[in-house]
């Protein structure tokens, strides 16, 4: 079974076979050694270090720019979980400013087409994405790999993208990410890594111009993603307007001092943003567009449920094929096509928890993820979630469309809201019961209501499609096969 491979119990090994003085056995498994050759016959097998002795292709790694620079401005400073299901997040964790960028940039120097590469974390090792025009001005931490294919590389960066993600490349990056202080890494060894790239040309132009055309149309929906709740809110008008001038309206732009009467003092909270009286005001002046409605209420009427997750335990992860999804799992209102951890048949039976297609996962414990959504699709529901998510399920679908309900809870002022309500707990955030105090922007024009609900439904299941559509060509780019009523051409042609 793909990504699944099984491991032997014991292999020998010469001492001459030693090399750096690695003594970590997984490092010298036999099995993908045997599965490489046996692709030489139909693949031409590079490393990534005769790319680099070459000059076909470029290896550089980001800045470490210190906590006191996070936070000063909107440009993205990419960190390894701001990258996911082969993109970029489009709300990275951390900004910073055009001044700390400038004194950045130029020795980064990224450009649309780079390979961003995670070399350091744990489960994160070896998650990559292509920049494209849209994820620009950035810059990237020191865990991640920048890596720029050149024009003489003898093959384009979709291909080589494709062939980084395929199944026997990612059992040679476990095989050689070791444990470094707290956290592991691939460090150098990325050079190591062994390409299979199809010596049938024209399937290589096929899988390529695929990728090629997968990515473009993801990134589109992507950008309507960051758009539809600026609709919602009434900021834009439509999708197809432009998002450049639009002002920061996610920050409230903070509030030098405010009087709040003794009497207003809520749940024995006294934390001054939880009171903030220049969101208070905003959220009031849509009221003449908008019907202002807690979720409370929409819970306590029955037109929605709620609930938390659960934690099995880390002695569970990794005991099976079941997905065990963590705050981190969410990223574009998706959930990640490969999550951290996975548990067992077993543990998935006596932890069940009630998944069904339309749920909506909201992160109510972190940091940054805190308010980061996604909405389940119908081959996601056998999975289990960790208790910093809280599912929203909506019930009376003529009252609110859960597409709706998405797109609302990723409006400018709901997230204004939900900073306003995660306070520290230990060592995280947490929004707890507050979540049900969010007031969402229900639009009262039917129409905007029904373009809203339309477009969320549609980029959703497009961004689906196209994300099955590329994990299909890159089981293709190593010769696997493909599901069995499919034949190459018409698959083709489907993820284009």
């Amino acid at each position: 079974m793909v990504g699944n491979h099984l491991y032997r119990l014991g292999f020998k090994l010469s001492a001459s076979a030693i090399r750096s003085n690695v003594y970590v056995p997984r490092y010298y498994d036999p099995d993908i050694t045997v599965d490489l050759e046996q692709l030489r016959e139909t693949h031409c097998l590079y490393t990534i270090q005769e790319l680099v002795t070459e000059k076909h292709i470029e290896l550089a790694t980001g800045h470490e720019i210190g906590k006191m620079a996070y936070g000063t401005g909107t440009i993205p400073f990419i960190r390894t979980s701001d990258i996911s299901n082969w993109e970029l997040k489009t709300d990275p964790k951390q900004g910073v400013s055009r001044a700390i960028y400038e004194e950045y940039s130029a020795r980064q120097d990224v450009k649309s087409g780079d390979i961003l590469f995670v070399k350091d974390g744990t489960y994160l090792i070896g998650q990559s994405c292509i920049v494209t025009e849209h994820d620009l001005p950035l810059l990237y931490q020191s865990h991640i790999y920048r890596i720029r294919l050149k024009p003489t590389a003898p093959i384009s960066p979709y291909l080589f993208f494709a062939a980084l993600n395929t199944p026997i490349v990612k059992r040679q990056i476990r095989s050689k990410q070791f444990t470094a202080d707290i956290i592991d890494t691939i460090g150098n060894r990325i050079l190591e890594l062994v390409l299979p790239i199809p010596k049938d040309r024209e399937l290589a132009n096929q899988i390529e111009a695929g990728i090629r055309d997968i990515f473009e149309e993801r990134m589109r929906l992507r950008e309507k993603i960051r758009k539809i709740p600026l609709v919602a809110q009434g900021i834009l008008r439509s999708t197809d307007d432009g998002i450049q001038d639009v002002p920061d309206v996610d920050q409230s732009g903070g509030n030098l001092g405010f009087s709040v009467r003794l009497s207003s003092i809520r749940s024995n909270v006294l934390i001054p943003k939880y009171y903030d009286t220049i969101l208070q005001s905003d959220l009031a002046a849509l009221a003449g567009t908008h019907e202002l409605v807690d979720l409370a209420s929409l819970i306590r009427k029955k037109v929605m449920s709620w609930e938390s997750g659960i934690e099995v335990g880390k002695m569970a992860y990794g005991t099976g094929d079941i997905p065990f999804i963590r705050t981190s799992d969410i990223s574009n209102w998706e959930l990640k096509s490969d999550p951290k951890q996975s548990v067992s048949e077993e543990i998935y039976e006596n932890n069940k928890q009630d998944v069904v297609a339309k749920d909506i996962f909201i992160v109510s414990d972190g940091t940054y993820l805190v308010g980061t959504s996604c909405m389940v699709t119908a081959n996601e529901t056998k999975i289990l979630y960790c208790g910093g998510i809280d599912r929203l399920r909506v019930e009376q679908t003529d009252v609110i469309d859960p597409y709706l309900l998405l797109a609302l809870l990723n409006t400018p002022i709901v997230k204004r809201q939900i900073r306003s309500k995660q306070f520290t707990r230990d060592i995280i955030d947490t929004l707890s019961r507050r979540l049900l105090e969010i007031v969402l922007p229900i639009p009262k024009d039917p129409e905007l209501r029904e373009y809203v609900t339309r477009e969320t439904e549609e980029v959703l299941e497009e961004r689906v499609a196209l994300r099955h559509s590329s994990r299909e060509l890159v089981l293709l780019t190593e010769g696997l096969s493909l599901q069995p009523d499919n034949d190459i051409g018409a698959f083709l042609d489907e993820a284009k």
